[in-house]
């Protein structure tokens, strides 16, 4: 096996390389900027929805199986394959793979080149990427390799210069401590990796298999260790990044664009030349998100339709409709996937939850399967409320579960279905016992 010190740490990086999608950098700042002085609170938001709620996924995959579909054997095969679709066009061509190419267009050629229209950034960027997923060369491994702590050390960089030497004393935005909270705990919902967890958890299986932990104690131990090393340095970044965001100087008006916000701080700490240097490496760490996320989606799919299209096929048409997506930018994006997130994170999030708390008590599918339908009826409305013209019907229906007002509807109806079909179960198991 090695030196198992030096695995949890090589996985444990890889993981957080993997949740640390370079769009990801975009959202603490913002927080940072509408919370001010209750930078504190917003961090304990961010980290439940952002850190803890991945962190719960990789655990959830881990303790039952060896990748996202083996937890069709605790539910239903069809209802997982079902999710896992929406989970990898989510996390694909929809929003997560176009958001690395509009944060390359506006962190990245703006600068460089600020006559270049979004659409011809679009197609360099997805035609790169393309290339790259169709036939993974070498440079992905070196990016992928040396960027990482390259960024990570640009980062921390940043970080302690604003800690040391902030631009502004916090600003006092009238926000209270909560609403600081939720504001972090809303924006946590999108680095979407909840959805990215269930997924990459089978990536980390794998590789700790690969380096010789076969047996299920011993995977799951490493799989956890390393899931602690990538949850703390995504903790002390992200962290950093937020305080970096409410000692800006910027006021909520002044930061109203992500990206451009982002950049404006790198400069402001670092100056002009080494702002650059930033936005090159996420340049290049959104790059290879972007093709480790299209060549996930194309073998996910190529795997669906059982090889009869071909994978190339996927790969252009997951490309084509990032290039479109794309061209929307940031801003939009996050806006419209919205909906999209509101409706398959409670399912997610219900599912994740359910086997972490009962998973080695309950063994009968129905209960899980009925906290999967449960959360999906809930957070129909979330939909409903995105799509109507007459969004206070929807509202007040939302407005009557309890906890509406922290996006958590869906949490007690799911875990109630969950227990009386628990109860029902066990009762059956009893009478079929006698």
């Amino acid at each position: 096996m090695g030196n198992k010190k030096v695995h949890i740490i090589t996985l444990g990086f890889a993981l957080f390389a993997m949740f640390f999608g370079a769009g990801n950098l975009i959202l603490p700042p913002y927080i940072g900027v509408n919370v001010g002085a209750e930078w504190v609170w917003a961090i304990i938001g961010f980290v439940t929805t952002g850190i803890i709620a991945p962190f719960f996924g990789l655990l959830a995959v881990t303790k039952n199986g060896l990748n996202f579909t083996d937890l069709g054997d605790r539910t239903h095969p069809l209802i997982i394959m079902v999710l896992a679709f929406v989970i990898m066009w989510s996390i694909g061509p929809l929003v997560a793979i176009p958001r690395t190419g509009a944060t390359t267009y506006e962190m990245a050629m703006l600068p460089f080149f600020p006559s270049l229209s979004s659409t011809i950034g679009a197609v360099i960027f997805f035609t790169i990427t393309f290339i790259l997923s169709v036939s993974p060369a070498k440079i992905v491994d070196i990016i992928g390799k040396y960027l990482t702590p390259f960024l990570v050390i640009l980062l921390i960089t940043l970080i302690v210069l604003g800690i040391l030497s902030p631009v502004a004393e916090p600003n006092d935005v009238n926000i209270s401590a909560l609403n600081s909270f939720q504001w972090g705990f809303d924006e946590g919902y999108q680095t979407l990796d909840v959805l990215a967890s269930v997924v990459f958890a089978g990536i980390i299986i794998s590789a700790a298999i690969d380096k010789g932990y076969h047996t299920t104690v011993a995977r799951e131990k490493v799989v956890i260790q390393s899931g602690i090393v990538a949850v703390t340095s995504l903790l002390l970044i992200y962290g950093g990044l937020i305080y970096l965001g409410a000692t800006s100087g910027y006021s909520m008006e002044e930061a109203s664009q992500r990206t451009v916000l982002f950049m404006n701080i790198s400069h402001n700490i670092l100056g002009g030349y080494a702002s650059y240097i930033v936005s090159v490496a996420i340049a290049l760490a959104c790059l290879t998100t972007a093709i480790a996320l299209t060549t996930a989606f194309g073998s996910f799919m190529t795997h669906l339709f059982k090889n009869k299209i071909p994978y190339v096929v996927h790969v252009l048409i997951c490309c084509l409709l990032s290039v479109y997506f794309s061209i929307k930018g940031v801003d939009e994006i996050i806006t419209y996937a919205g909906g999209l997130l509101n409706f398959v994170y409670p399912i997610t999030f219900a599912l994740i939850l359910t086997l972490l708390l009962f998973g080695k008590k309950v063994k009968q599918r129905s209960p899980y399967i009925g906290a999967i339908i449960a959360s999906a009826c809930v957070a129909f409305l979330s939909v409903g409320e995105q799509l109507s013209s007459n969004k206070s019907i929807w509202q007040n229906m939302r407005a009557f579960l309890p906890l509406s007002s922290h996006n958590l509807e869906w949490l007690i109806p799911s875990l109630m279905v969950f227990g009386i079909l628990a109860l029902i179960s066990r009762k059956e198991v009893m009478k079929a016992n006698h």
